[in-house]
């Protein structure tokens, strides 16, 4: 019977098969980000891009791109929201996985996709999901973050009564003319918005929770839940 050297198997047992050994850092992280709207997702995407050198694949952007370009997909796609019609999973499906087969040597976060458990299934048979980051703001925070903004309607210049507020209460600080409220940003309307994503993404982040692939950072502000984003990222690719 052959046994390793002592020597070699002490290496054996300080390397591999120690139980102590910290997981081996990922080199290509296939990731989701999902969080409510007025959450901070966009801002803590642009910095994991920045950061990380993630490729950030939105599938608002896809979509919007393919249609503009007038591609095989995009005409497909108008055809469903020029009549003000949902694109069906199936589409934006392949929409998303033409972009993903472009990126196979780099990370990847995406946002927006997927957004039912079907969509989920469909990317699983093509992609193993490494995590996904749930950003869990309170929406009593959201409500009353977005209700706080105000625009210049004609340069879509925007202010926060909070972080920015115009130089004149009401009034846009280059023009003085009056700012307004759209009419997605009212209470009700975020209210309404808010149940309609909780509604949404429960069955979703059960489908990925039961792979446990959901990491959850809670917290009401955006300077405060990136920190542990990043820390996070940090430690599973290693930089």
């Amino acid at each position: 019977m052959y046994c390793l050297p002592a020597f070699l198997l002490g290496v054996a047992l300080k390397g591999y098969f120690h139980p102590t050994m910290p997981p081996r850092p990922l080199s290509l992280i296939k990731a989701i980000i999902m969080g409510p709207p007025g959450s901070g997702k966009g801002t803590v995407s642009s910095r994991i891009v920045e950061k990380f050198s993630f490729y950030h694949i939105s599938s608002g952007d896809i979509l919007r791109h393919h249609i503009r370009n007038n591609t095989e997909l995009g005409l497909e796609a108008q055809k469903f929201t020029s009549s003000g019609l949902l694109v069906p999973d199936n589409l934006v499906t392949k929409l998303v996985l033409t972009e993903l087969k472009s990126t196979e040597d780099r990370s990847w976060l995406l946002d927006g996709y997927p957004r039912t458990v079907s969509q989920a299934e469909e990317l699983d048979r093509n992609y193993s999901v490494d995590m996904v980051l749930n950003l869990d703001v309170p929406f009593d925070t959201i409500a009353e973050r977005v209700s706080k903004r105000w625009i210049h309607a004609e340069s879509g210049r925007t202010y926060n009564l909070d972080f920015n507020p115009p130089n004149i209460e009401g009034k846009d600080d280059m023009t003085g003319q009056d700012l307004v409220q759209r009419e997605d940003d009212k209470p009700e309307s975020v209210k309404k918005r808010l149940e309609l994503y909780s509604e949404m993404t429960k069955p979703l982040l059960d489908f990925y929770s039961d792979q446990d692939k959901v990491v959850s950072f809670s917290g009401t502000e955006t300077n405060v839940i990136w920190p542990r984003v990043q820390k996070y990222l940090e430690e599973k690719t290693g930089i």
